[in-house]
């Protein structure tokens, strides 16, 4: 294929043209029943089963808003907002898109009847697009930067009895800056999507004791029939070393099938980590077809969580062939993937429900597929929870961020000249990465990522960089992350612009005939198909994106079907795993195996 028939099917003219557009409001059935009920609450399940409390509050719900030209507080409230949902967004009531030089405000009452002796009150915030100011009663609480990650700030100090005010100031640069911001862009079209903004995961809040479980992380080391607990509580991360703290009880029970089955039971220092080993007689690996979890509950002091833990080990290891194989549990596995950005047309970025989650998750197990790439976001925990006891294997990307992509030269040329696609990345300016501030920025965003979902079973691969977007010094960055998880398989460029870093020899093949490349390292193939069907009445947009369309269903299915083929050829050659574009359409890009309002199957 010619290099201009290619640019002519990557439809790069409407890429570029952003003229006007016909758009129609779509809803998926779970956003239909939200719009159709009024309901002012969604989202109410505990939202983080990997470090989960019983004594919380969930703050979803509907809370005041405002725009504002400048940072000062509001006097005049524009409306109502149904929270985690984005302004932007059909459900959130407010549909107007927050501007680079705007601010957003929120406000909503939290009414607490009592304030008990020697306990703390953590405001846990799922997720703020993309900076925030967290006031209480009108003082300054905290700060958060990073609009994909966790946050909790402690607002124990600035709160009283009875009724107390909760505000939220917001900005979001989105595509006008260097932050990462994934596939959003203030101006979508084509691969690239509805720009969100503020609040879009569930806030709560939850009382804890003065000495309390911070982060908790638990690795299961598969070949020596145990898993290591560790604990780090608040006062260590205070930095209280030397304070002269009093000692604490700890205490983990083991569950096997709801049945206690080991209980351990020892005296610590709140100001030094702890560290405990569960051993595992007679184990049950976990796996997509088997995704047996064990269940632990550790008491630490007055503190009690509950989380789990799957027994699984994911390795790169030779084949009786000498081939290079990804590995689970130390036998060859082939991965089986479909790319999943995880948007909604009501929604964006936010799942309405854990049905409207858990669905996407068994249409793709029930298409075949055992991996999920999860594509520029970061999802809810529960998301991971589901993948973890549903048994689906995620390969999660980090979030891409840099000033303005050149992507004729990072994306388009790249794909069709393969000499470029071993372009170094220390030339900075190139990847949309001369801002120092902006590569600290996402080292920070990284590591903050790897923590948060180290305890998530199902996570597999860590994939930092994606066709060069924002790409830079990938083999120190994938040494930083080594660092931090030793446990888990690197993929450090998907695409191209290979530094020979990570542990995958990982391409992106749309336009030309699959193929196994013999390598040092497993070989996979990360992105591929992106075959494009638009189905009448379940269309966003007069314009459609995709890597080549096909007419009706039955032609699609064809199509697939001679590119599924293909793959299981290419397992015997070598293949790894394989990644198709994608599980949904999303806005322009109809590629998915089902409707962006998920009410058609393609396949």
């Amino acid at each position: 294929m010619k290099i201009r028939e290619i640019m002519e099917t990557l439809q790069l003219n409407k890429l570029l043209d952003k003229g006007d557009r016909t758009y129609n409001q779509l809803l998926t059935p779970w956003g239909e029943q939200i719009d159709s009920e009024q309901r002012e609450v969604v989202l109410t399940e505990y939202p983080r089963p990997q470090l989960a409390r019983k004594n919380h509050i969930i703050l979803n719900g509907i809370w005041k808003y405002a725009f504002t030209s400048d940072d000062d507080q509001p006097v005049i409230w524009d409306g109502d907002i149904r929270v985690p949902f984005s302004p932007e967004t059909y459900l959130s009531g407010v549909q107007r898109q927050l501007k680079p030089e705007e601010y957003l405000w929120y406000e909503r009452k939290l009414m607490i009847d009592r304030i008990p002796t020697g306990k703390r009150l953590l405001l846990n915030f799922g997720a703020c697009d993309e900076r925030c100011r967290v006031y209480v009663n009108h003082t300054l609480a905290g700060t958060h930067s990073g609009g994909y990650q966790a946050f909790t700030i402690d607002i124990t100090d600035f709160i009283e009895v009875g009724k107390n005010t909760l505000r939220i100031c917001v900005q979001d640069k989105s595509d006008t800056s260097y932050h990462g911001r994934g596939k959003q862009m203030l101006k979508n079209g084509g691969m690239f999507y509805t720009a969100q903004s503020g609040l879009w995961q569930t806030v709560w809040c939850e009382w804890v004791p003065e000495t309390y479980i911070q982060e908790l992380r638990i690795t299961p080391d598969y070949d020596r029939d145990c898993a290591v607990v560790e604990i780090t509580s608040n006062k260590y991360m205070e930095n209280r070393e030397g304070a002269g703290l009093d000692a604490v009880s700890c205490k983990i029970l083991l569950f096997d099938q709801n049945q206690v089955v080991q209980e351990q039971k020892i005296s610590v220092l709140p100001e030094d980590k702890t560290i405990l080993q569960i051993n595992i007689q007679d184990k049950k690996s976990w796996s997509p077809e088997h995704p047996f979890l064990y269940e632990i509950r550790i008491v630490y002091g007055e503190d009690m969580v509950e989380s789990y833990f799957g027994m699984r080990l994911f390795t790169a290891e030779p084949d009786s062939n000498g081939v290079p194989r990804l590995c689970l549990n130390h036998l060859p596995y082939f991965q089986k993937g479909i790319l999943d950005q995880g948007y909604y047309p009501e929604s964006l970025l936010t799942p309405m429900s854990d049905e409207a989650m858990i669905y996407d998750i068994e249409t793709a197990k029930a298409k075949g597929f055992n991996m999920i790439r999860k594509h520029c976001k970061i999802e809810p925990m529960r998301w991971y929870y589901h993948c973890d006891r549903l048994g689906m294997l995620v390969w999660q990307d980090m979030i891409n961020g840099g000033t303005t992509y050149n992507l004729v030269k990072t994306c388009y040329i790249p794909t069709v000249l393969f000499p470029l696609r071993h372009k170094r990345d220390n030339d900075y300016s190139y990847t949309s990465r001369a801002d120092r501030a902006g590569r600290e920025e996402w080292k920070k965003e990284c590591i903050e990522t790897v923590r948060q979902l180290y305890n998530c079973v199902s996570i597999c691969t860590w994939v930092l960089f994606n066709e060069g977007w924002g790409q830079f010094d990938a083999k120190e960055n994938t040494d930083m992350v080594r660092a931090v998880d030793s446990t888990r398989i690197i993929d450090a460029h998907s695409g191209w612009f290979d530094q020979d870093a990570g542990d995958l020899k990982s391409e992106h093949i749309y336009f030309f005939e699959l193929v196994a490349k013999k390598s040092k390292k497993p070989y996979v193939i990360s992105e591929f198909g992106g075959i494009s069907h638009a189905v009448p009445g379940h269309i966003y947009s007069d314009r459609y994106f995709g890597y080549g369309s096909q007419g009706d269903l039955e032609a699609l299915k064809a199509a697939y079907d001679e590119l599924d083929r293909r793959v299981q050829e290419l397992k015997k050659e070598g293949l790894c795993a394989s990644v198709y574009t994608q599980l949904s359409d999303i806005e322009e890009e109809t590629n998915g195996i089902m409707t962006y309002d998920r009410r058609v199957l393609k396949l």
